[in-house]
């Protein structure tokens, strides 16, 4: 009987076609998109604790602070309460992304879900990391977050079929998510994301 086989997260990347016209990140009325700064930690640790990733704290961020791109974490304030939707840029090279940074930590608090605050974040760290210059721009994503996944795809990020297994998942997932199965035009090793 063969091994079972490693979970691999999927990838998803900014189209080259799409670098010039960075995201304009829509804020629903009532709320304020704004910049991390210094005092947010203890309301962005409950915040992930709230979206499923207990235990954040000062130890659990340091090693991300290395990594962190200046200008590229934001938050979302609503009316009455600090720091209800994160997302942040952060270089992290890989073999398959030597240049790359990373979208990642994207969270929503549950009480503020279903507004189009992750998208908010979202794309004001992908048109941050744009302006910076960055051309390889990436995340990771599990087949199961729905909402994250239709989320990035209605953004403009596109599917990274860099395995030979992510064709199928990805199919799976477009037919959950009534989105278009284009195989064909995404990037994969064969058709590199970082074709103009």
């Amino acid at each position: 009987m063969p091994e079972a086989q490693q979970y691999v997260q999927l990838q998803m990347v900014w189209p080259a076609h799409r670098r010039a016209a960075p995201p304009w990140p829509p804020v629903p009325t009532g709320y304020r998109l704004r910049a991390q700064r210094a005092g947010d930690e203890a309301a962005f640790f409950r915040l992930m604790e709230l979206a499923g990733w207990p235990g954040w704290n000062e130890e659990k961020i340091a090693p991300l602070r290395a990594r962190f791109i200046p200008g590229c974490w934001f938050v979302v304030d609503a009316p009455d309460q600090p720091v209800v939707a994160t997302a942040m840029g952060l270089t992290s090279a890989s073999e398959l992304h030597p240049g790359g940074a990373e979208l990642g930590w994207v969270a929503a608090h549950p009480d503020h879900r279903g507004k189009g605050l992750g998208l908010a974040v979202c794309a004001a760290v992908t048109r941050a990391l744009l302006q910076l210059g960055f051309a390889d721009i990436y995340l990771l994503t599990d087949d199961w977050r729905l909402p994250a996944l239709k989320t990035y795809l209605k953004l403009g990020y596109e599917p990274f079929l860099f395995l030979p297994q992510m064709r199928e998942r990805w199919q799976a997932i477009c037919s959950k998510l009534s989105w278009p199965f284009t195989p064909e035009v995404w990037p994969s090793l064969q058709a590199p994301m970082l074709a103009s």
